[in-house]
């Protein structure tokens, strides 16, 4: 009886095991994800508005050396701060590790003309709202990090001339319906903290909630993750996400001209003259040109490079 008992149960246990079960649809909703590490609802900057002034005009170049460029070239190396993040402008190689792009490009270019050696740069990696205070308390000798010139930042710290002219625009989905800043009413924009970006989507859309990030590649996360409809920065960098994600595409006018300037600290006129003269030596023997083709062809053809612009 035992035997039969124990044959009839291991007939019902195989029969369970080897009944098939109906699939049950899981569709998990993309917003209950973890949004990026530091990303937030970001307050609207009252009176935001596009600046007018003449932080763009900066001291003319010289390449005799003051205290400052002496003080580097005693040390044997230009330290620069940036981060690893900007695609096509600064960021991590995945096999070697290496930093490359466009700025860090701009930056061993300078190295060449401060220190007389590309290769003798020493690269301190900065957050957007590290990039003033890394300057004003000496910790680097500058900043290459697509940074905008503003007025505000002007009152804080010297400029190069423009090295690169951007727009602020829009990055979406392809199959998205925003076309530009009319379409943000009710939509979610990230963009990045301590940047100009959210004030200019705060003030051309005002009906959009502001998500704020600490670095661009949380936006792309948040864009594939269904938590932001678009994201909002320079085109050039938007561009290096797109070539990321072949999903997302750019779309919409010009929001804002982001003129893009090396940073130097304030009380060191002679290092802003000096990288102004490597600048016009980039810009003239065609080293710009060469940059522009090597990392940003994805923006289209060359253009020729900024016009200097002088105050002295």
């Amino acid at each position: 009886m035992r035997a039969n008992a124990l044959l009839l149960l291991s007939a019902t246990l195989v029969a369970a095991c080897t009944t098939v079960q109906p699939l049950v649809e899981v569709s998990p909703s993309l917003t209950t994800l973890p949004t990026p590490s530091g990303a937030t609802v970001a307050p609207r900057l009252a009176g935001a508005a596009a600046e007018n002034c003449d932080a763009t005009a900066s001291l003319r170049p010289s390449t005799e050396a003051g205290p400052t460029v002496e003080a580097i070239r005693r040390r044997g190396r230009l330290i620069v701060g940036l981060d690893q993040n900007t695609n096509l402008f600064s960021f991590r190689d995945p096999v070697s590790a290496d930093l490359h792009g466009f700025d860090v490009d701009i930056a061993r270019e300078i190295a060449r003309d401060v220190v007389g050696d590309p290769d003798k740069v020493e690269y301190r990696l900065l957050t957007s709202a590290e990039r003033i205070d890394a300057l004003t308390s000496e910790n680097v000798d500058i900043v290459v990090n697509a940074m905008t010139i503003t007025c505000a930042r002007a009152e804080e710290i010297a400029f190069s001339t423009v090295y690169f002219e951007a727009d602020q625009r829009l990055l979406v989905p392809k199959n998205s319906p925003v076309q530009g800043p009319d379409d943000l009413a009710g939509m979610t924009v990230c963009a990045q903290v301590d940047t100009t970006s959210l004030a200019t989507v705060g003030r051309v859309a005002p009906a959009a909630t502001l998500l704020g990030v600490q670095n661009m590649d949380d936006c792309l996360v948040a864009l594939q993750q269904g938590q932001a409809d678009a994201a909002s920065t320079d085109d050039a960098i938007l561009a290096g996400m797109a070539v990321q994600d072949p999903n997302l595409h750019i779309v919409g006018p010009s929001l804002e001209a982001e003129p893009y300037g090396v940073g130097v600290n304030k009380s060191q006129e002679d290092l802003v003259r000096t990288v102004n003269a490597s600048l016009e030596r980039i810009r003239r023997d065609g080293t710009w040109l060469a940059l522009h083709r090597k990392w940003l062809s994805v923006l289209g053809p060359a253009p020729d490079p900024p016009e200097p612009k002088y105050r002295d």
